[in-house]
């Protein structure tokens, strides 16, 4: 896998924060037989945008507002995206230079995307519009953007976009922005990789000092150490909090007093390092879309989940305890650091001629099939959620007491781990032991 570089993702800071609270409940169920399929055409925009003025006088910056649409169902193939962008609202605020995806008539142009991508997939911000403060504009004005959208396909030939905008704001202050560098290659276990880091200020008055944070998941370790940064590590983030007092002019670079590197640890996976700043001082930084980057650094490496099922006994009438466990045999942990999904769950078939009395907690109920059951105890199966993220030896042991209501011998359950999704678990080079069996008498 090659790590990416990702704008606006969820950020580890905020799951650092919230992580017990992440945790996503439930199994997918199919779709009724007779339910029609739905597409939804969504538009892509910022929400605001900052104009700096010009400095000390000069020209104003001009800025990029990225946009797009996608549509939500794979099962439909959408194309002919049109994009209606409305600049009339700019006016004295703003002004706009048209890409040649877009055709201008007055106040509007039409934007074309021939292809139209699904959510998650593609690129969702095909347009680049290029907008300045107007000449003669002050701090504080303010101007809107409106877009519509249309598409052909989905289940009636036709895809509306609900309507959206973009807010201006022409302003005066410093902009930081972090250079988004190529991504970094696949890395091995063990070893140590040199992040690039480049801060600059884009606006148009300087940057009284900053702050920069860093976040980095469990199978990374901070190598490079900085006096200017207080640490702190709490599983699975490492937290890095660096205040620098250096004045940043407007055109002005930083880089970190030595490059910044990270170890590879033996257990790491999917990784993540996190990076934002954001200016001293109290000031307001005038787009804060390029203060955050969020790398994604994959290590050549594999888990090895397993489960362990239970042989109990008991006479007709007896309530015995089956303790099942899952355990990752590592050598890699395994983390949703970004979804906060379980990393997989434990299924349990109930043996024939037993009632389950006492439910462990993190496990609910279902049908055999997999549907809604009432209550807590006495169904027939039973679905264990493990946390968002397991270190590369955890171990969950999930104790059931199970009423034996007539003896029949050799009676069995299947004790399964399952991924949230229908990936399987790609990362694990033995199957075999994904599975067990609770046997009763």
């Amino acid at each position: 896998m090659r790590p990416d570089s990702v704008r606006r993702a969820l950020r580890l800071g905020a799951c650092a924060g919230a992580m017990a609270g992440l945790l996503t409940v439930g199994l997918a169920l199919p779709a009724a037989a007779d339910e029609p399929e739905t597409d939804q055409l969504w538009i892509s925009a910022p929400y605001e945008q900052g104009l700096p003025l010009g400095t000390d006088g000069g020209e104003p910056q001009a800025r990029t507002l990225d946009l797009g649409m996608h549509h939500e169902n794979s099962n439909f193939t959408v194309t002919d995206g049109r994009l209606t962008v409305d600049v009339s609202g700019l006016a004295g605020v703003a002004e706009v230079t048209w890409p040649d995806t877009c055709t201008p008539s007055g106040t509007t142009a039409v934007c074309v995307v021939p292809d139209v991508p699904v959510v998650g997939e593609g690129d969702h911000e095909q347009i680049q519009l290029e907008v300045r403060a107007a000449d003669g504009a002050t701090g504080g004005a303010r101007g809107r953007i409106t877009y519509e959208a249309t598409a052909t396909g989905g289940p009636d030939g036709v895809l509306v976009a609900e309507s959206s905008a973009t807010t201006l704001t022409v302003a005066s202050g410093p902009d930081l922005s972090i250079r988004d560098e190529a991504p970094v290659g696949e890395t091995e276990p063990g070893t140590t990789e040199t992040i690039p880091f480049a801060l600059s200020n884009k606006g148009n008055e300087a940057a009284n000092g900053f702050t920069l944070t860093m976040y980095a998941s469990y199978g990374l370790d901070f190598v490079s150490t900085y006096s200017e940064c207080e640490y702190t590590d709490v599983v699975p983030v490492a937290h890095a909090t660096c205040t620098f007092d250096e004045v940043l002019a407007p055109g002005e670079s930083f880089e970190l007093p030595e490059p910044l590197k990270v170890a590879i640890e033996e257990h790491a996976f999917n990784e993540r390092l996190d990076l934002s700043v954001e200016p001293g001082g109290g000031a307001t930084d005038l787009w804060n879309d390029d203060n955050y980057v969020a790398l994604q650094i994959g290590a050549a490496n594999t888990a090895d989940f397993a489960v362990r099922g239970a042989a109990v006994s008991g006479a007709a009438g007896d309530t015995v305890t089956a303790r099942i466990a899952f355990r990752n045999k590592g050598p890699a942990w395994v983390g949703n650091l970004g979804s906060g999904e379980p990393v997989a769950s434990v299924d349990l078939r109930v043996p024939e001629g037993t009632t389950v009395t006492g439910v462990p907690s993190g496990c609910y109920p279902l049908t055999l099939d997999g549907g809604y059951f009432p209550g807590s105890t006495g169904a027939p199966r039973y679905v264990c959620n493990l946390p968002y993220w397991v270190s590369e030896s955890a171990k969950r042991t999930y104790a059931f007491k199970l009423r034996v209501d007539v003896v029949v011998p050799g009676a069995s359950g299947a004790v399964v781990v399952r991924p949230e999704r229908e990936d399987g678990f790609p990362f694990d080079p033995d199957g075999s032991n994904n599975s067990a069996r609770l046997v009763v008498n």
